[in-house]
């Protein structure tokens, strides 16, 4: 016979299974109390507490909360990254015209600790001979719980990238830690972009700070580059 808690953690799973946006606190809560009404609030309230904290110490690994009180299954969260990713990579080249041509990149295809930028290009001088100019990266970011860890990636794709750019949720960002980050980007030269993280057919990014050319080492892009040998024809 299921515990009380139990019960809450399945229905929890079927919530979040139809809920391809992800859910609010309360609102999960309120949906829960009207599916279990022999269920104590209390013990919801509780249960829900202790599944966050194992989401977070990664105890539980197929539910994600990237911001306060927002739950959401990890499969769908990841879809809508992959289309923002692809939609970034086509602002880069028709909006802010810093690439000839960018493309998304998925999972980890470094292979290292130091992550894998959401969105590769180049910039080419196509008149003349297609003379590569710039690689261009960019991290973006849906997690506001992530903020420091996305800053410290996109420092990490300066070694291998001339521009990296970093991209995080407006909405969901307090005011602070955009200027905070605003700051930082503009001291150490990365790009810093706004998007819509609740609208992945139109993202409405926003720039507040371009990249900030400068050299990288080498011995890196090549290493990086042969991670992705498929996608660098595309690119070169």
């Amino acid at each position: 016979m299921q515990t009380q808690r139990e019960k809450i953690i399945k229905k929890i799973y079927e919530i979040l299974e139809n809920k391809p946006n992800g859910i609010r606190y309360t609102d999960l809560v309120n949906e829960i109390k009207s599916q279990l009404p022999e269920v104590n609030e209390n013990t919801i309230h509780g249960t829900i507490w202790i599944f966050r904290k194992k989401v977070k110490k990664k105890k539980i690994k197929d539910v994600i909360v990237p911001q306060r009180g927002w739950y959401i299954l990890k499969k769908y969260y990841y879809k809508d990254l992959d289309k923002i990713s692809k939609a970034f990579a086509d602002y880069l080249v028709n909006d802010l015209k810093e690439c000839t041509k960018a493309i998304p990149l998925g999972s980890n295809r470094f292979q290292d600790r130091w992550g894998t930028p959401n969105v590769i290009g180049t910039y080419k001088i196509l008149k003349f001979g297609n003379i590569l100019i710039e690689i261009i990266s960019a991290k973006i970011n849906s997690d506001s719980n992530q903020l420091i860890t996305s800053f410290g990636q996109a420092c990490a794709y300066k070694l291998f990238s001339h521009k990296v750019y970093l991209v995080i949720p407006k909405k969901d960002t307090n005011k602070a830690d955009i200027e905070r980050l605003e700051s930082l980007c503009l001291k150490f030269g990365i790009g810093l972009i706004l998007f819509d993280r609740h609208n992945e057919e139109n993202p409405e990014f926003e720039i507040l700070t371009r990249a900030v050319k400068s050299e990288p080492d080498y011995f890196y892009l090549n290493k990086y580059l042969k991670f992705i040998e498929n996608e660098a024809k595309e690119l070169f």
